[in-house]
């Protein structure tokens, strides 16, 4: 009976023990699976955001990009002051409406998550009285184009040209302060589905508008670009910038300026086409970290963050490896000029390892915005572009004579400092206290508006 007893006792444990491990994989299998389901509902939650906001950055820079290949065959003047118009006054006019309307990002980010929905309208109207009155204080930047070009060491002869064009833009400086807050308002109610399909639409209006002005009326350069304005306002009837502009301002003072900006311009097209992708990320980011923090859920939105970091790195690496393998040949898709070729070439691999960074800084920069960290934001932008990086490249470029590679160089490392510094507030991040933070801001507006 003992022996029996003793048996079962042993073969019992032996039961248990060898049950135990077996228990122990299931359970961490089980764990695994769920984070990897996780994990993909999270990344299909973030294309879902990411590719319409993706397509329709891509749309409305190609607008502006059309306007320059158009302007381009009527001649080298009217191209290179169409390009200082529409990458520098209308850049730099876009880079500061952009970045002041980027708060309604986070208001209604977390206004929806915290299912206040209307709130969402409150914010948008007062957004649109703030950003009109500021593009009544900027309007003497288009109004004295000329003399600003001019004072920034642009010849005289594109800064004249390029000043009478940036009054021919000036509707579009107007619909950007009614554009970005609608833009904001759909974005953060995951319409963004409706935002690529009205850019689709007024990207082929204006390229209609562009054939017509350019080629069948034959209107010449100042009615090529006025007819930009049309297809904006039906963009809004129907939404990292001025950095790079800083680069194709110092480069005009460089010997040979005129290839070194043709050059510039080829790689800077290229750049910004690609950063469709990353800016993709950042909106898809913004709206899901603000999202889940105005839900309360700070793990979703540390998910959040992670995945679109992944993502766009990915979707970076990609592209880096592309130029890599083609840099000799990128130039001949833009220009027969073996000069300018030459040049690009040359620039080909500041251009990839630009695009490496760029597909990182940006979504960074949406998970600060998504978790109502714009004023930081601003101070490391500030900080890292124009005490860092343009210093830096001034001092390569002009000091050490290394030309638009010491300047580009420059400015990437401003980038790579601005990077780094994002991380390291992204991941020292509470997101259960950022969680708790939003509650009460969102109750907080709440209470304010029904005061």
């Amino acid at each position: 009976m003992g022996g029996n007893t003793n048996s079962s006792s042993s073969a019992s444990e032996f039961g248990e023990e060898s049950k135990a491990p077996l228990l122990q994989e299931n359970k961490i299998d089980g764990e695994e699976r769920s984070v990897v389901r996780r994990v993909l509902r999270e990344t299909k939650n973030l294309w879902d955001i990411a590719a319409p906001a993706i397509f329709n950055r891509f749309a409305n820079y190609s607008m502006l990009v059309i306007t320059q290949v158009f302007v381009g065959h009527i001649g080298d003047l009217e191209l290179a002051s169409t390009s200082v118009a529409i990458n520098v006054i209308l850049g730099l006019d876009l880079g500061i409406m952009l970045g002041m309307s980027s708060a309604l990002e986070t208001l209604c980010g977390q206004a929806f998550g915290a299912k206040k929905y209307y709130m969402l309208g409150v914010y948008m109207q007062r957004s649109w009285v703030v950003l009109f009155t500021t593009a009544i204080a900027l309007l003497p930047i288009f109004l004295f184009a000329t003399p600003i070009l001019k004072f920034l060491g642009q010849p005289p002869e594109i800064a004249e040209l390029a000043g009478t064009i940036s009054l021919c833009i000036i509707p579009i400086h107007f619909v950007y302060a009614f554009y970005f807050p609608l833009y904001f308002f759909l974005q953060s109610q995951l319409k963004n589905k409706v935002i690529a399909w009205v850019s689709l639409f007024a990207f082929f209006v204006h390229l209609l508008c562009a054939w017509l002005t350019a080629y069948k009326f034959k209107m010449g350069v100042l009615f090529v670009a006025a007819s930009a304005n049309v297809s904006w306002i039906v963009l809004l009837l129907a939404l990292e910038i001025w950095y790079d502009r800083a680069l194709l301002l110092l480069s005009g003072n460089l010997p040979n300026a005129a290839i070194s900006l043709e050059a510039l311009t080829i790689c800077l097209t290229i750049n910004v086409w690609q950063m469709m992708f990353p800016m993709g990320f950042f909106a898809a980011a913004g709206v899901r970290v603000a999202n889940e923090l105005g839900a309360g859920n700070g793990k979703g939105a540390k998910l959040a963050s992670l995945v679109s970091v992944a993502n766009s790195f990915s979707v970076g690496i990609l592209f880096w490896i592309l130029i890599i393998i083609f840099r000799t040949r990128i130039g001949y898709m833009f220009s027969s000029c073996i000069v300018v070729i030459k040049e690009v070439n040359k620039l080909s691999l500041l251009l990839a390892f630009t695009i490496l960074l760029n597909s990182i800084q940006p979504v960074l920069s949406g998970v600060a915005i998504g978790s109502g960290w714009q004023k930081y934001v601003a101070y490391i932008n500030l900080g890292c572009y124009y005490l860092i990086g343009v210093p830096l490249g001034v001092l390569l470029g002009f000091v050490f004579h290394l030309g638009v590679e010491g300047i580009w160089g420059g400015l990437i490392g401003g980038t790579a400092i601005q990077t780094l510094v994002l991380a390291l507030v992204t991941l020292r991040s509470d997101w259960d206290k950022e969680a708790e933070k939003a509650r009460l801001h969102v109750t907080k507006w709440e209470g304010a508006v029904r005061n």
